[in-house]
């Protein structure tokens, strides 16, 4: 399904500096935290080192290398994301051309929220990418599980009308069928 103008729907949009988006992250792990410590006391050793046998400057190493770290653990964290480029499902990246419908689902365990999506008729995984393990509760191709604390389906819905082509649906699906979320 494409649009008639032949662009892919959203178009990427700019609030206070960072690009719109709808994000849901894993939580930030013990050793989440060791590794982004350990990636700053690096840093901040290598500047010393080079001030010292360069003669240089420390702050521009850390300056420099701040926007790098930061940018490697957000990566790291994202369970799911959507923006102007596609939909993202951990470090699987799908383009928006490919996606009809996003499909949620809450386990009874109560402790995580399925995303996944449904692809247009003739589209696959992204080269390279193997077949997930597949969730018996999850009827779509592609999912990941996120925290259910950290997932909001309103704002999902919202961010969707928002800044996703017009094409695409966000379906609940449960034991008794799906529904369009509203």
């Amino acid at each position: 399904m494409s649009h008639a103008s032949g662009t892919s729907g959203a178009r990427p949009t700019r609030r206070g500096g960072r690009w719109e988006r709808y994000r849901v992250t894993h939580p930030f792990s013990a050793q989440d935290q060791a590794a982004l410590w350990g990636s700053i006391v690096g840093v901040v050793a290598l500047a010393a080192l080079l001030g010292w046998a360069l003669d240089m400057k420390g702050g521009v190493v850390i300056v420099a290398a701040v926007p790098f770290i930061i940018a490697s653990f957000e990566n790291r964290r994202t369970a799911f994301q959507f923006d102007a480029a596609g939909a993202r499902f951990g470090t699987v990246m799908v383009p928006w051309t490919d996606v009809t419908q996003f499909v949620v689902v809450t386990p009874a365990d109560g402790q995580r929220a399925l995303i996944g999506a449904r692809f247009r008729p003739g589209a696959a995984l992204p080269a390279g990418v193997s077949a997930l393990a597949q969730d018996p509760a999850m009827p779509a191709p592609i999912h990941v599980a996120v925290p259910r604390a950290k997932f909001d389906l309103e704002k999902m819905v919202h961010k969707a009308r928002r800044y996703a082509p017009s094409h695409l649906q966000i379906v609940v699906a449960d034991p008794s069928g799906e529904r369009v979320a509203s």
